[in-house]
């Protein structure tokens, strides 16, 4: 039936979506790093207290950067090692979408001091960070994590081998 396979298609959609953030996870330094600065943006929102509008704003923010930095490493892969005529362009290419990333996070910094560069919101997260010294270890290791994570994680193959372009290859 036609309705089966429209969404059968519209169902691989999501697997395909899901397939290229996992491939940014393992693959892309840049993304697993702005990964992490969302976890810690949001536990800052949390203990600052925020209200809804301040989440609202955060959420745009992350899921905007994170886009973005999907979007980037897309065209650069589309783009990489083009022949000796279309070089060029293809370097703009990637420069211009890496400077789209960094527009948004820039974007996003900005949202961020407005909703914490307060007294109130400063001092709730520092109390919230030194509350024990189990709290300043367990930040502290959430730290290390993040460093581990964000450097030392990842696939050790060529970049640009997906597992959409490690399927493409067995067939």
């Amino acid at each position: 039936m036609k309705i089966q396979s429209d969404l059968a298609r519209f169902g691989r959609g999501f697997v395909y979506a899901l397939n290229g953030i996992r491939a940014a996870v393992q693959e892309e330094r840049n993304f697993r790093f702005h990964l992490c600065a969302a976890v810690y943006a949001y536990a800052a929102a949390f203990l600052a207290g925020l209200e809804a509008t301040g989440y609202a704003l955060l959420a745009l923010c992350v899921f905007g950067v994170m886009a973005m930095e999907l979007m980037n490493s897309a065209i650069e892969r589309a783009v990489d090692k083009p022949d000796t005529e279309h070089w060029w362009s293809a370097g703009a290419a990637k420069d211009m979408a890496a400077g789209g990333v960094l527009i948004t996070a820039i974007g996003a910094l900005c949202v961020g001091v407005s909703l914490f560069a307060n007294e109130r919101a400063l001092k709730a997260i520092w109390a919230g960070v030194t509350a024990s010294p189990l709290t300043i270890l367990l930040w502290l290791a959430s730290l290390a994590a993040a460093y581990l994570f964000t450097f030392r994680y990842g696939n050790t193959k060529e970049k640009g081998t997906s597992q959409n372009a490690q399927n493409a290859k067995r067939k």
